[in-house]
């Protein structure tokens, strides 16, 4: 079956998952990606506190997906609790229209965030259901690909807007932030209707008894998984810091978009065809080769010493993700049974959000200190993320087997 036909025989369940996806990235990405540089530049917020507010909007959403996981399997439906969290998503946004203070920004980002922890793990289990272990990495790979392809238009929208509004401003206004807050009111409201409209929950043989997540018959090979994610998540500080580590090696703020838009342009190029070669050569192996990568891309990071640098490195980042967002997600359905799957992605999300708040703290103290330490500076974050990538990714070969 050629790729053409494969991706036709796709149901429709994932087109209309993966058009949701691509217009709530249309709209999260015109604005988050703004708001370190809103904090930083506006707000005048130091390193630490953004990390801190990364780091605890990361945990919020890996708590609720937990529970939403695990909540969709006792109720053997997926659609209304995703429905639910885009929902919630979308209402928050608006907020950050008025926000004067970083604590603001932290209940913003906590409520949006919140949304995500809802939804997640009920939609990724939807993806599963809907379609066989023979196309699941593709399946998976389409859906990135089209959440990433929203984020490159919603990066190019904030790019423009940026650009009419301020030029070649090295800082972000406050006036440029809230018109694209505005803007990105309307593709989210879109994302929820297209779910609404599109997705049919697929009837479940069994369900849990129970709405609390546990570990009870689940794979060994899940659980070491988990063990091994959880390890290079905590290097993987928020990517706010590479927003930052651009702004300080001198690029403007249209620059960082069109940067950002590098990143989004090589994921979603590659996010399909490298999710359907998972089902062809296994998803352990492209999963570590993708964590190499991404050791290989922070290194570059750390040693960078001009704008151009980072833009480079963060348009090589995006083979990484393309590499393990969609496979990762697809192998958690191959090591467990489907009336767990809820539960599944609710316990990976949650690994990866929980060690996301050190991950994001230890990254912001490591460059700007804490008190009247001073900390070691912009590269030390990312020689950090470098050493804890490599290290997963020997770990991963080592102790998860392939069968």
């Amino acid at each position: 079956m050629n790729n053409k036909s494969s991706l036709q025989s796709l149901p429709r369940n994932i087109w209309a998952v993966t058009l949701t996806s691509f217009f709530t990235d249309v709209s999260s990405e015109m604005i988050f990606n703004l708001v370190p540089l809103f904090l930083a530049n506006v707000l005048g917020v130091g390193t630490a506190i953004i990390g801190l507010i990364d780091g605890i909007a990361e945990t919020t959403a890996s708590l609720m997906k937990v529970y939403a996981g695990s909540l969709s399997d006792k109720l053997g439906g997926r659609k209304w609790l995703a429905v639910a969290g885009y929902a919630l998503s979308t209402i928050s946004k608006p907020f950050l229209f008025v926000a004067a203070s970083w604590e603001w920004v932290l209940g913003v980002r906590f409520s949006d965030r919140l949304g995500k922890g809802i939804r997640t793990a009920p939609r990724d289990a939807l993806v599963a259901d809907s379609i066989d272990d023979k196309q699941r990495g593709l399946a998976f790979g389409v859906h990135r690909a089209g959440d990433t392809a929203g984020a490159f238009l919603g990066l190019g929208l904030a790019a423009l807007v940026v650009w009419l509004t301020e030029a070649n401003g090295l800082d972000l206004t406050r006036h440029t932030f809230q018109i694209a807050v505005l803007i990105s009111f309307i593709p989210a409201v879109l994302g929820v209707l297209v779910l609404i409209a599109g997705a049919s929950d697929v009837p479940m043989k069994t369900k849990r008894t129970s709405a609390l997540p546990s570990f009870e018959g689940l794979d060994i090979r899940f659980k070491l998984f988990l063990s091994v994610v959880v390890l290079f998540t905590l290097g993987n500080s928020s990517d706010s810091f590479i927003i930052l580590l651009g702004q300080n090696r001198g690029l403007d703020v249209v620059q960082i978009m069109l940067m950002l838009m590098t990143f989004n342009f090589v994921y979603a190029a590659l996010a399909g065809p490298l999710g359907s070669w998972s089902d062809k050569i296994g998803r352990r192996r492209l999963i570590i080769g993708g964590w190499i990568a991404y050791g290989l891309v922070y290194l570059g990071l750390a040693l960078s010493h001009a704008g151009w640098h980072v833009w480079v490195l963060y348009g090589l980042y995006g083979i990484y993700y393309a590499a393990t967002e969609g496979a990762a997600r697809a192998l958690v359905a191959d090591f467990v049974p489907v009336e767990r799957r809820g539960t599944a992605y609710g316990l990976y999300n949650a690994a990866i959000g929980l060690a996301a708040l050190p991950a994001s703290v230890i990254a912001g103290v490591l460059w700007q200190g804490v008190g009247t330490w001073t900390g070691f500076g912009a590269s030390a974050p990312f020689y950090f993320g470098a050493a804890l990538a490599l290290l997963a990714g020997f770990l991963f070969w080592k102790l998860v087997p392939a069968k």
